[in-house]
């Protein structure tokens, strides 16, 4: 595996990690406040929130990429 891939694979699953437990933590404080059990909560939609956002960032964002790529030139 070259280090380019590395590199993204890595970001992909750093960012994950960082924006899911934020969004979910948040939307779970707004909708649900810190009542018994909060931090379960959010640990079983943060890890489902991961297991949904890093295929997504590794399948779609490439694509992603090549037509920011072209609208920026």
């Amino acid at each position: 595996m070259n280090t380019q891939l590395k590199r993204k694979i890595a970001f992909a699953l750093s960012m994950g990690i960082i924006t899911t437990g934020i969004i979910s933590f948040v939307l779970l404080a707004l909708n649900l406040g810190f009542s018994k059990g909060f931090i379960l909560t959010w640990l079983r939609s943060w890890s489902i929130g991961y297991l949904i956002v890093i295929p997504a960032i590794l399948l779609i964002g490439p694509r992603l990429q090549v037509h920011v790529d072209r609208l920026v030139r």
